[in-house]
C-alpha cells in the first residue's frame, strides 16, 4: 500500500529540518511537498508574496502523486480543516496515512524560533499568525486529524532530545498524558479504547531518526557559531550557543 506522511506542527517546530533526515533515510519517502520550499523557489526575495500560488502548486503536485499512488509527504500546521477531504480521499485510494506532529510548549517559543530563523536568512511570519496557528493546529489535531489518520505520533521537539509524547493507531492510543497536556484544545473527551493496537509505523526508528536530525542540526549550528532556541525541564525558553550543547547530542 502507498504511504502518505503528514509532517505537522506549529511554525518553528522543526518540521522541515527533521523531514530532510527522517523521510529519505528512515521512512524511504522521496517525495516531500512543501509550500514554503515551493514559494522560496518561485520568489527567493519575497516568498510570502507568492504563498497562494505556491499553495496551489503544492495541491496540484499532491494530486499527481495520489494518481500515481506514490509514497509522499507534505508539511502543514494543521491550522485549517482543508486537508480533511484530502486525507479521506487518500485512504479511499488505498493510502496508509501517518501523522507526525511536532509539538512546542508555547506559542512564545514558536515565535522565538521563527525570529531566530529570520536572523539566519529564513522566512518570517507575523506573531499573531504564529499564535493563531499554534492553538488552532493543536485543536484540529485532536478533533479533526487524529480521528481520520491510520497512525499518529506526537513528538516533543522543545529541546535537543526529541521525546515521544503519545502515539496511536486508529484511535487506539499509547498515551503518556496526552489528554492532560492538551485539555484546553479538546472539544471532546478522551475516546474509550476497546483494545490496544500495535503501532504500524516504525515509531522507534522514527525517534532514532529524529535524534539523528537533531544531532546534525546542533553540529551544523555549532560550526556556524549559531544559537538554538530550546526549553529546559522547567519550560523556560533559552537561546543557547549550539557549541555549548554539543555534548547533549553526542
Amino acid at each position: 500500500m502507498p504511504e502518505l506522511y503528514i509532517i505537522a506542527g506549529c511554525n518553528g517546530a522543526g518540521k522541515t529540518t527533521a523531514s530532510f533526515t527522517l523521510l529519505p533515510e528512515i521512512l524511504g519517502c522521496k517525495e516531500f511537498v512543501n509550500a514554503d520550499i515551493i514559494a522560496a523557489e518561485m520568489c527567493p526575495l519575497n516568498p510570502q508574496s507568492v504563498a497562494l500560488p505556491a499553495g496551489r502548486q503544492m495541491l496540484h503536485r499532491i494530486r499527481e502523486l495520489m494518481l500515481e499512488k506514490t509514497d509522499f509527504a507534505f508539511e502543514t500546521t494543521l491550522a485549517t480543516r482543508s486537508y480533511v477531504s484530502l486525507i479521506e480521499k487518500a485512504k479511499e485510494t488505498g493510502y496508509t496515512v501517518t501523522l507526525l506532529f511536532f509539538w512546542l510548549n508555547s506559542p512564545e517559543m514558536a515565535e522565538k524560533r521563527v525570529l531566530k530563523r529570520v536572523e539566519e536568512g529564513g522566512h518570517d511570519m507575523p506573531a499573531e499568525v504564529i499564535k493563531r496557528r499554534y492553538h488552532r493546529g493543536i485543536s484540529n489535531l485532536m478533533n479533526l486529524y487524529i480521528p481520520i489518520c491510520d497512525n499518529w505520533l506526537m513528538i516533543d521537539n522543545t529541546s535537543t532530545a526529541p521525546l515521544e509524547i503519545s502515539s496511536g493507531t486508529n484511535i487506539a492510543a499509547e498515551s503518556f498524558g496526552i489528554w492532560d497536556i492538551f485539555p484546553l484544545h479538546c472539544g471532546r473527551e478522551e475516546p474509550e479504547i476497546a483494545g490496544r493496537y500495535e503501532f504500524k509505523v516504525r515509531s522507534g526508528k522514527i525517534m532514532e531518526g529524529l535524534n539523528t536530525a537533531m544531532c546534525n542540526l546542533v553540529e551544523m549550528s555549532a560550526r556556524h557559531n549559531r544559537e538554538l532556541i530550546i526549553s529546559d525541564k522547567k519550560g523556560s525558553i533559552q537561546s543557547i550557543p549550539a557549541r555549548d550543547i554539543l555534548f547533549t547530542v553526542r
